[in-house]
């Protein structure tokens, strides 16, 4: 008997030495961005903006290239951690190059974009949208997920690196990647993303000002709490560049519904144990700010099950918009309706002028 507790007991520490090992290897290997970091800007555009153009951005998340219609997932009460397979992820992101071309909008605003990460078979995304772009302008890329190893839940998520890109037709000034808040403590938030905002800065022919362009994608499975703090530094960030006289389209996956649209009475919640989408306070900015949001179509989807638009049990949101400044005038949004097809998200298209 004491010969079995010995070997039970050295398998226990075995065990518990090995996750420490594990815990330590991930905490000394941790991503761990700055405040504010200044980001590459691959490629470049000669074309200038000016106060008389009209213009228009996109902003889709892409689910990585997998959430696709066939696809649930396992922190919405699916059960799949990754992709279907290789095939799958290229046929995802050839669609969504696709459709990024067919827009063709001046800006594009992306979540979600994997490089080398094993949910996505190792599919390099960025190669996709690069040339949904190619000859058009620049691409930022900003990191929100880069971890060695997720070892949840089973199969592990594993490798994981992606972030925000934005694809801009303008000539950029320059691009920089601003951390938010996060409530994760160590050891969970080594495994964690560092969400952050990718914004560039557009000069204004003829003027000293400029047009800002936020790419955000907020928290989603944190406490309101968290979600606030993080809405609180895009707030803050998006008053201080309106106070210097510059123009600001913020957009993106907020995961939060937005405020008096309406949006939880036209897709209500059918089951609250699932993700629910807090409703922005509309009060985090002066009655001028504008929200620009299309609630005749849901954005997003809950990946607790395959797509069906004939099942009464599919959960809709409407949680991808965008904030304009009061000296932007909205001209139109539009969330265009993709059926789901290569992701949980359809993209949200938005056209703007500026008033002098």
């Amino acid at each position: 008997m004491k010969k079995l507790l010995k070997i039970v007991l050295g398998i226990v520490l075995g065990i518990v030495a090995l996750i420490a090992v594990a815990v330590g290897y991930l905490t000394a290997v941790e991503y761990r961005p700055e405040d504010i970091e200044t980001l590459d800007v691959k490629g470049e555009s000669s074309k200038k903006l000016n106060l008389k153009d009209k213009v228009s951005v996109l902003t889709f998340n892409v689910g990585y290239g997998c959430n696709d219609e066939k696809s649930d997932f396992f922190m919405d009460g699916g059960s799949k951690v990754l992709g279907e397979s290789k095939e799958a992820v290229e046929k995802n992101m050839e669609g969504i190059k696709q459709i990024i071309e067919e827009q063709d909008t001046d800006v594009v605003f992306l979540q979600e974009i994997d490089k080398d990460s094993k949910r996505a078979y190792g599919v390099q995304e960025m190669d996709f949208v690069k040339k949904a772009f190619e000859g058009k302008g620049s691409c930022a890329y900003s990191r929100n997920y880069d971890c060695k190893y997720v070892p949840y839940p089973f199969p592990t998520t594993g490798r994981v690196n992606s972030g925000a890109v934005t694809l801009n037709s303008f000539e950029v000034k320059e691009a920089k990647r601003y951390n938010l808040p996060t409530n994760y403590k160590w050891p969970i938030r080594v495994c964690q993303l560092k969400r952050g905002l990718l914004v560039e800065r557009v000069p204004l022919e003829d003027s000293e000002r400029e047009v800002i362009f936020v790419n955000l994608h907020l928290e989603a499975y944190d406490t309101a709490e968290g979600k606030a703090a993080q809405t609180k530094v895009l707030v803050d960030l998006l008053q201080s560049e309106y106070e210097k006289g510059n123009y600001v389209i913020a957009g993106g996956d907020f995961n939060q519904s937005f405020p008096d649209a309406g949006t939880i009475e036209q897709y209500p919640i059918i089951d609250d144990t699932y993700y629910v989408p807090e409703e922005m306070d509309a009060s985090i900015l002066p009655d001028t700010w504008q929200w620009a949001v299309d609630t005749s179509k849901p954005s997003a989807r809950l990946l607790n099950m395959p797509y069906n638009p004939e099942d009464e049990k599919t959960q809709y949101y409407v949680i991808d918009g965008f904030i304009l400044s009061p000296n932007i005038k909205l001209e139109g949004i539009e969330t265009l309706d993709k059926q789901f097809q290569y992701t949980d998200h359809n993209p949200v298209k938005l056209t703007i002028s500026f008033q002098e």
